[in-house]
This record gives C-alpha cells, structure tokens and sequence, in this order.
C-alpha cells in the first residue's frame, strides 16, 4: 500500500469524504424553488480515528433568475433574499466559493469523492444537484445520489428523529433562537454525526483496522 491507502479517513468511509451540509431555501421544489443558503462542515480524523468539526464555510446566494420565492418558507427561516447585507453571490459562484475546500479536502484525506452527511440529507442533495445543472458546473465534488443521513443515524443511537431532540439526546445544548440558520444547523448535525460516529468506533475498537481501502469508483 502506498501513504495515501493508510490515511485513516480514506479507508473509514470506504473512499468517501463525509461533508456535513445544510441548506436554506425558498420552498421544497429544488428545480423551482430558490436556493438562498448552503454551509458546510469539513471534518477532520485523528491517529485515532476520532473524526471531528474542522472547518465551517458558508455562502449567501442570490436567487436565480425566475425562481419562486414562498412566502411561507421565508417567513420560516425568517430569510429576505433581497436584503443588500445578505453579500449573496450568484448560484456559480456560491457553489464554487463551497466546491473548491471540499476537493482540496478530499484530496488531502487521500478519498475520492464527497459524500453529503444531512439532516434528511436527500433534500440538501436535491437542492445541490438542482443548482450544479443550472450553472453547468463539470466537477461537482458530491456523490450524485448516496448520503448519511443523521436521521437514520439518530434514530438508532438515540431514538430521536427531530434535529433538535437528536443533538440534545447526544449531550449538546440547543439553541432555538438560532436554529434555521445554515451554519448553526450544519455544526449542530456535524456535532450528532461526528459523537454517533466516535460512539460506534469506542464499541468497536477494531473499525478502523478491519476496513480494507477500497476506492468509492468500485462497486457503487
């Protein structure tokens, strides 16, 4: 094997680089419905194989032209998309100003591609996918379709589903007056996957030797 088969992040997620992701947005329809906040969690492991936060990056996003703007999912996540102090960069250039850590840090972790770790991580993704078509980005750094959802995780380790129960259950404090922004909510998932995570790795102490390095190209 060659240094880059022995890094432990590598051969954790067989290839793959788990990215926390949380996005904000102005409805539920990823085609139709603006996209107005994406943040994301870079994570980090140990000698250990402790996997932890390392790195938060967040971008506000200008609506594309003719989206739909619902009023409900606004009032919700209390967002004005045309507010001047927002800074939003335009979907291309969001995505990008988000893309370019991510492929640094798979290569840096010696995987292969990003994998999306969400809070009903199927909406985040729909939401990503959408955007990539529209601007035409060639080298979207996300699988297309697999995810670690920290639903089904929470669900097992804890019982909870709902975010906010999961994180609490998980020994973190919640804090409402917070919760619906991007960043808080993608810290407060990447806490949950990171703890659910260490927790299964202390119960299996032999996790990290036992996986072979296998690329995230075969087999998926």
């Amino acid at each position: 094997m060659n240094e880059e088969e022995f890094k432990l992040m590598s051969r954790r997620f067989r290839g793959f680089y788990p990215v926390v992701v949380d996005v904000e947005t102005a409805g539920f329809n990823p085609k139709r419905d603006a996209l107005l906040e994406i943040a994301t969690v870079l994570l980090d492991m140990d000698d250990q194989g402790v996997i932890s936060r390392k790195e938060t990056l967040s971008c506000h996003i200008e609506p594309f032209p003719g989206a739909n703007l619902d009023a409900e999912s606004l009032e919700f996540n209390g967002i004005d998309p045309y507010n001047p102090f927002r800074m939003a960069k335009p979907e291309h250039d969001a995505l990008e100003h988000i893309f370019k850590p991510v492929r640094r840090a798979i290569k840096d972790s010696g995987c292969s591609r990003a994998v999306l770790v969400g809070h009903n991580a199927a909406f985040d993704l729909s939401f990503i996918n959408a955007a990539v078509s529209r601007v035409g980005i060639k080298r979207n750094p996300f699988h297309p379709f697999s995810t670690f959802d920290t639903v089904s995780l929470a669900a097992l380790a804890y019982g909870q589903t709902v975010l906010a129960r999961a994180v609490k259950a998980a020994g973190f404090d919640w804090n409402s007056e917070k919760a619906h922004s991007a960043v808080y909510d993608t810290e407060r998932t990447a806490d949950l996957f990171c703890t659910i995570i260490n927790r299964w790795n202390e119960y299996n102490p032999q996790q990290q030797t036992a996986i072979p390095s296998i690329k995230a190209t075969e087999g998926i």
